[in-house]
């Protein structure tokens, strides 16, 4: 696959894992644009499953109309999460393309997502999950889930 020629992304993170990988992402891509950040609750397709009471935190994120925008998120699993931000996304405009950058693949996606740059693949048993730890500093480790 070619290489895409971006100029001045929007680095974007999905609270909360998300947005620390964004900011370490951030400090190498070459950009005028501040972090921006999306809290993709009210868009998950499980929404009404979560109950009334969610933790929501703020988006911040300019009109991505014709940008180039860089989504980025702590692990990719099923792919509903990264759909989920990627309707918020639309909501501030339609972008001239949408990368994903994930620290950790775990290649278990449901839908035909991919991401664009990778840290890792990690399979993991039924019984294992990722524990993301930060922001500073940010580590990740395989734990026994309960």
């Amino acid at each position: 696959m070619p290489k895409k020629s971006i100029t001045n992304p929007i680095v974007v993170g999905i609270h909360s894992g998300g947005v620390w990988v964004a900011e370490k992402i951030l400090a190498h891509i070459p950009t005028d644009e501040p972090l921006s950040t999306l809290d993709i609750t009210f868009y998950r397709d499980d929404f009404s499953r979560m109950g009334l009471h969610p933790k929501v935190k703020q988006t911040v994120l300019p009109s991505t109309e014709d940008r180039h925008v860089i989504l980025v998120d702590d692990v990719l699993m099923s792919g509903r999460t990264i759909r989920a931000a990627m309707n918020e996304i639309f909501d501030f405009g339609r972008p001239a393309s949408i990368s994903l950058a994930i620290l950790y693949d775990l290649q278990q996606t449901e839908l035909p997502i991919h991401a664009d740059a990778v840290g890792e693949v990690i399979r993991l048993s039924s019984t294992q999950r990722i524990k993301l730890s930060g922001p500073h500093p940010l580590t990740g480790s395989v734990v026994e889930s309960s």
